[in-house]
């Protein structure tokens, strides 16, 4: 079974963060490890196949997604992490950082189920449009709880959505319009749910990814299910092919990252302002799963964009009625039309740069 195994790995404690030099050379050390293995003897000499890595490296180090084949999840997390340790152990530049998490991120409800009806009549369909059905209606097929289980889910989701808030260091509560002590409630809910959304994004372009890779075609001519490279501008879904989907996911990774490691200033470049657009629609729409989106919380959620968006514009690229030639821009402030400057910083001057991910880079 496939399996997509997340591990976050830190810098030792008391070192100064990575500056863009040295977070280019972990990427190239990571991934070289990678690079090197096929399979690795998991516990018991279970035989795992290493299928595909993602590598998102930022200043306190990095956040790996491992896909294995494995005969069950325990093989797939045990292996991958003494992988990790080992290719952390093979240079000296790396030798010290350590691995916060190693594990298969999956709803509770969502595992049980699928132990439960392992090979039974109620398994996870086959197809996968039908299992992407299944999956957009939640752990009972029928969406959200009804009655009281539904209010205990949402008072359970909106908690754990506000502890969340916290780990949002980029922003202050005034990003999402917050202007006194008693105005915070609906500030810490948008903040805590783009965070709760994120992990839900990052899942599905994973699977996004997997699809292109396994067809080999571009978005424009997949057949199977797609989550969210779809609802990229249409004038370029024969452009987002695997390769796209590999660096548009590293982007989404390294920009949330800056979101909670308090280093964000502003977007890098318009593939960042295209993953924002989405991550904001996978929050509004979990906000509405759970009869968490009030007027008051959406107004904090535009906000939010209207402050972030602040300067540039790629909304204009979604419409095909415009007659704008290749590599021109709509005005002074527009994204760049030309699909090959998406992945370029906005401003390569040295005092106020764009970041753009090492493995998201327009030389890779």
């Amino acid at each position: 079974m496939t399996y997509v195994v997340t591990v976050d790995t830190c810098i030792p404690e008391g070192t100064p963060e990575m500056d863009p030099l040295q977070r280019a050379g972990a990427v190239a050390l990571i991934e070289d490890g990678f690079d090197s293995v096929r399979s690795v003897k998991g516990p018991e000499g279970v035989e795992v196949a290493l299928l595909d890595t993602i590598v998102a490296v930022h200043p306190g180090g990095a956040l790996l997604k491992v896909i294995v084949d494995a005969p069950a999840l325990e093989f797939a997390e045990d292996t991958v992490q003494a992988l990790v340790d080992e290719l952390l152990e093979r240079s000296a530049l790396l030798a010290d950082w350590t691995i916060e998490r190693c594990e298969v991120e999956l709803h509770q409800d969502l595992a049980k189920e699928s132990l439960d009806a392992a090979e039974g009549p109620d398994a996870p369909p086959d197809d996968l449009a039908a299992r992407k059905a299944r999956h957009t209606a939640g752990p009972s097929g029928e969406g959200p709880a009804n009655g009281d289980d539904a209010t205990t889910q949402t008072a359970a989701v909106r908690t754990q959505m506000l502890r969340l808030a916290e780990a949002l260091r980029s922003f202050s509560p005034a990003t999402f319009g917050a202007t006194g002590a008693g105005e915070g409630g609906a500030a810490a809910l948008a903040a805590g749910a783009l965070l709760y959304a994120t992990d839900i994004l990052v899942d599905e372009l994973f699977e996004d990814l997997q699809v292109l890779t396994r067809e080999d075609v571009a978005v424009a001519e997949c057949e199977g299910p797609l989550w969210h490279l779809e609802h990229l501008p249409d004038r370029y879904a024969l452009q987002y092919d695997a390769r796209f989907a590999r660096r548009f996911l590293v982007t989404v990774i390294a920009m949330t990252t800056r979101f909670t490691d308090g280093s964000f200033q502003r977007l890098g470049c318009v593939a960042e302002g295209l993953a924002l657009r989405l991550l904001l629609n996978e929050t509004t729409s979990t906000l509405e799963l759970y009869g968490l989106l009030d007027d008051d919380v959406s107004a904090a959620l535009d906000t939010f964009a209207d402050r972030v968006y602040e300067g540039t514009d790629d909304q204009w690229l979604y419409d095909d009625a415009l007659g704008v030639g290749e590599g021109s821009a709509a005005g002074p402030r527009a994204a760049p039309l030309a699909f090959g400057s998406w992945f370029t910083p906005f401003d390569e001057s040295p005092a106020d740069s764009g970041y753009v991910h090492p493995s998201a880079a327009d030389d890779v």
